[in-house]
């Protein structure tokens, strides 16, 4: 049994084990996964998660439940010896240990690029997670509640104020929705006036949206703008120090909540600790067969795909001086060409190079309001929102899920966009350490206790117990 071992469960891992399944015999090979977390987040579905548009579980597909055939690993890789075919584990509440392979496929994707900005570890949140995705909508929706029980001032602006750094797709899209739901949300609280929602898009470059021509992104900073929000192009945060933004062109105002997603690194764990060879940008460089190694030399059982890797871009116009683009587009088609390669080279055949023509960029802005280009072809507003919801919905890995998130969709039509706050999910015991604390206090002050009807095992075993700070 051939021992194949993929690192990484995103979009390019999750495909390359998943037609793995498919195309290896059960006596051919095994394959593990490792990957922090035990699914796959599907995250051009994140907007619409932050806006209330879909239910965050539906954008997470298992990993045990679609690759029932993987030995799935919960935690990380931390070193690869592949002079020697082992991996170092570290798996999540567990001991580190060696993993031996035969073949190895690194596609631990990107992780969130910061910078030193003062403010930003401690203000900020990133926007790649489902995790941090229901933290903003969440976040947003209780500042609403608070907002709406204050009178008029500086304090209820300030909780009416969202910054998102970075002009991309991912910063676009979220700033989009979350512009939406608080404008949709202002019917519910006619305490509150449009004027006093304060919503900025920070942009270092001087466009938004580079993967979409010039008058196109052009025409979405119009757009944003007509909605009541401001771009700032050409600017980069300065501080976000105690809730207070401060920005190069010189603008300062308080601020309550910040979405970081100005771009992201190849993953440093998987690139500083390997023997594998890795360029300046932390990529491993890769054949157009997606082997690790040269145009002239490859790495005997060493694969890449996805954000991790430097991928040649054989569809550019550019011959030999173009990389793919590090998105799901190319994470996906990428995951499936390796599958086939990897089975091809097993069974001595010829291994085919990886070619995909972008099918264009679609970015919705809003729930009914989007932006479609391909090539010289630009489809805006109602038409281009449905176009990406289509894509989205075919895109998504397997039935359950686009059946899930139709459904929900369906049930928006007729019902609106689920607008209840689950902040307090983040702190679970909350009431409950609240309410033990009261009982020790009434049994200190002497007042009586209610009668317990549990046994007194059981009531020991109820009993909350000191934490250390």
């Amino acid at each position: 049994m051939r021992r194949i071992l993929v690192v990484g469960g995103g979009y390019a891992g999750f495909y390359t084990a998943w037609k793995l399944e498919k195309r290896l015999r059960t006596d051919e090979a095994s394959v593990t996964l490792v990957d922090p977390r035990p699914y796959m987040t599907y995250q051009p579905f994140l907007p619409e998660v932050a806006a209330g548009s879909i239910e965050a579980r539906h954008v997470a597909v298992s990993l045990r439940r679609h690759l029932p055939h993987t030995h799935l690993i919960v935690g990380s890789v931390v070193h690869i010896d592949h002079a020697h075919r082992t991996a170092t584990v570290r798996p999540v509440g567990g001991a580190e240990h060696e993993l031996p392979y035969d073949t190895i496929v690194i596609t631990a994707g990107a992780v969130t690029r910061t910078f030193p900005i003062p403010g930003i570890a401690d203000e900020a949140i990133g926007f790649k997670y489902v995790e941090e995705a229901v933290a903003t909508r969440d976040r947003l929706l209780t500042a609403f509640e608070q907002a709406a029980t204050m009178p008029p001032g500086p304090q209820r602006r300030k909780l009416l104020t969202v910054t998102v750094v970075g002009g991309g797709f991912s910063g676009v899209e979220a700033f989009g929705e979350l512009l939406s739901l608080a404008t949709a949300l202002l019917k519910h609280y006619p305490e509150l006036s449009p004027d006093e929602l304060g919503f900025h898009l920070v942009e270092v470059r001087d466009r938004l949206l580079p993967e979409v021509g010039d008058e196109p992104a052009r025409w979405v900073v119009r757009h944003l703008e007509k909605r009541g929000a401001r771009v700032h192009l050409g600017t980069s945060l300065v501080s976000a120090e105690n809730d207070h933004i401060v920005l190069s062109d010189g603008t300062a105002y308080d601020n309550h909540l910040l979405v970081w997603t100005a771009g992201n690194e190849a993953n440093p764990v998987v690139a500083r600790h390997t023997d594998l060879p890795v360029n300046r940008a932390g990529r491993f460089p890769v054949r157009a067969d997606l082997r690790i190694g040269t145009p002239y030399a490859a790495i005997p059982d060493a694969w890449a795909a996805g954000d991790d890797a430097a991928v040649p871009d054989l569809a550019s116009a550019i011959p030999g001086g173009s990389l793919t683009v590090p998105n799901a587009q190319n994470a996906v088609r990428q995951g499936k060409r390796l599958a086939k390669n990897i089975v091809a080279d097993a069974r001595g055949r010829k291994v085919k190079p990886y070619k995909h023509h972008s099918l264009g960029t679609v970015a919705t802005l809003g729930l009914g309001k989007g932006i479609f280009q391909y090539r010289r072809i630009v489809i805006k507003g109602l038409l281009a929102w449905l176009m990406h919801r289509g894509y989205h919905v075919l895109a998504v890995p397997t039935w359950e899920r686009k059946v899930r998130v139709a459904l929900v969709w369906f049930s928006a039509l007729f019902y609106g966009r689920d607008i209840v706050s689950l902040l307090s999910v983040q702190h679970p015991r909350a009431e409950f350490v609240v309410a033990s604390l009261g009982a020790r206090q009434r049994r200190g002050a002497g007042e009586p206790i209610a009668a317990c009807t549990a046994a007194p095992d059981e009531t020991a075993a109820a009993a909350p117990r000191e934490r250390p700070a």
